[in-house]
């Protein structure tokens, strides 16, 4: 909100000198009052864990690169993604993810092999030299009015480094019930589809290599 300098009344003038300590706060708390009228409460803002239950340790045998993954531009952003009952998108008011949310699943599929026990995985800026890389794709990330569902879907490619070849090829999705359409409701929810997604996603790729 931009704040306006004082107006002088028609025939008037101020100056400097002639504006008392009196007025000039009572034109700044009205400033201040004005722009916390114009205001809003900052956003929830929220977090998705990495699976540590129910995980075999399987290591893995080459050095895995995880870039950040790909995601249309409605996925792209710390907002929570809404389909609505005729196929329309939009986004939970009052509530965020607390990062984007291609790099905030970026961070937690390295940790999912780190609890694994792969030692050998990181991101393209962590200079390791990588014989394997694992690329993403963010299909579906949302959740869904109809049938108050949170949906997820994520396709990958395991690629040799050296000559770009496709080891393997497959698309993972989980669905979880949403007890509420707000903030916590639907946190929870995704949370509990992205588990179940990234213990299926990581068991795969460590037993390829």
């Amino acid at each position: 909100m931009k704040v306006r300098g004082v107006i002088e009344p028609s025939g008037q003038s101020f100056s400097r000198q002639g504006l008392s300590r009196r007025g000039a706060l009572a034109l700044l708390g009205g400033a201040l009052g004005g722009i916390a009228g114009c205001s809003r409460a900052a956003p929830t803002t929220f977090d998705l864990s990495a699976p540590r239950d129910g995980l075999s340790r399987t290591a893995g045998r080459a050095v895995l690169i995880v870039p950040e993954p790909m995601a249309i531009f409605a996925l792209d952003s710390e907002r929570i993604v809404i389909r609505g009952a005729n196929g329309e998108l939009s986004y939970l008011s009052n509530a965020q993810w607390s990062d984007r949310m291609p790099r905030l699943v970026q961070a937690r599929v390295v940790q999912t092999f780190e609890n694994r026990g792969r030692a050998a995985v990181g991101r393209p800026g962590d200079r390791l030299s990588g014989a394997l890389t694992l690329l993403l794709d963010m299909r579906v990330f949302e959740v869904r009015e109809a049938d108050r569902t949170a949906a997820i879907e994520i396709a990958a490619k395991l690629v040799n480094a050296g000559s770009g070849s496709v080891r393997s090829a497959r698309v993972f999705g989980a669905n979880a019930p949403v007890g509420a359409i707000d903030g916590p409701g639907v946190t929870a929810a995704m949370d509990q589809a992205l588990a179940r997604v990234l213990t299926d996603l990581t068991g795969w790729a460590s037993a390829l290599g």
